[in-house]
């Protein structure tokens, strides 16, 4: 494990002023990072993991209910990476995790707010506006921005301290095109790209950015594994690619985020759909 009081050394770039980096960014990469990853037991979390193991970073994989899996997917994924259990709704518990992955596996040095309230993409079984309910919105919400939140508090001064931070939110490209209109869950991801813009403007001079990776329907996770067929037919019809897109290559896309690659960039929303929607 690398020890993050050697970064200077390892990267001069680094300022003993926190916020202030006169001579560039610090660049770490991937193969020297601890990443934590929210929601990571099961679906495109667990591939997001996987690819970070893949490229020899750290990984601390986060769930809330999916033990077995986690902890499955931890040992399968080799010695630096475990499982960690906390409900991102939660910030106490987040404050926990945070502390055990950092003592475990080093302070995080990127975050992937990836969890998602239980939920299943299946347009025939979805509330519409006139039985939607606060609570189906609220419980979304929760989830997606407060959970968000939660995550920032908990690593921000560590991120700050040493100059460097990746922080990678998971949104939807529903937002743009609205094709189903899951309302509860558009609206909550719509919220949290808010939070992910305006955490980037404030966080930047700290050298942490903040992004979005917003996929379409992946083939196959458990959320979409209710999707009907003909869904899955028409969108692969209607996508430049003709195909509907893996969790292994958005996974991919939340990589070069944390990567030096993208070191200049902050505050954007990149969609991965095979250019079902051009943002």
């Amino acid at each position: 494990m690398v020890d993050i009081s050697s970064w200077k050394t390892a990267y001069p770039n680094m300022s003993d002023s926190e916020g202030v980096r006169p001579y560039g960014p610090v660049m770490v990469p991937i193969s020297e990072q601890t990443v934590l990853i929210t929601g990571a037991g099961r679906g495109l979390g667990a591939a997001i993991a996987e690819a970070f193991a893949r490229d020899g970073a750290r990984v601390a994989i986060n769930y809330r209910a999916s033990r077995e899996q986690a902890e499955t997917l931890a040992l399968r994924l080799g010695s630096h990476t475990r499982a960690f259990q906390a409900d991102v709704r939660d910030g106490g518990e987040v404050q926990r995790m945070v502390a055990e992955v950092t003592a475990s596996l080093g302070p995080p040095t990127t975050v992937v707010h990836n969890a998602l309230a239980d939920f299943s993409f299946n347009g025939d079984a979805r509330s519409h506006l006139d039985a939607l309910s606060w609570e189906e919105i609220a419980a979304h919400l929760d989830t997606a921005v407060k959970g968000a939140l939660n995550l920032v508090r908990a690593v921000h001064p560590a991120m700050a301290r040493h100059g460097f931070g990746r922080i990678i939110t998971i949104g939807t490209n529903l937002f743009q095109n609205p094709v189903v209109p899951y309302h509860d869950y558009v609206a909550a991801k719509a919220a949290l790209l808010s939070l992910t813009r305006t955490a980037a403007a404030e966080l930047g001079s700290a050298g942490i950015t903040v992004n979005m990776v917003s996929g379409g329907l992946l083939r196959t996770t458990d959320a979409s594994a209710g999707t009907p067929e003909a869904v899955f037919d028409l969108i692969a019809a209607n996508t430049p690619l003709r195909r509907v897109i893996t969790p292994q290559e958005v996974a991919d896309t939340v990589l070069f985020f944390a990567s030096p690659w993208a070191r200049a960039v902050t505050g954007q929303n990149l969609v991965v759909d095979g250019g079902l929607v051009f943002n």
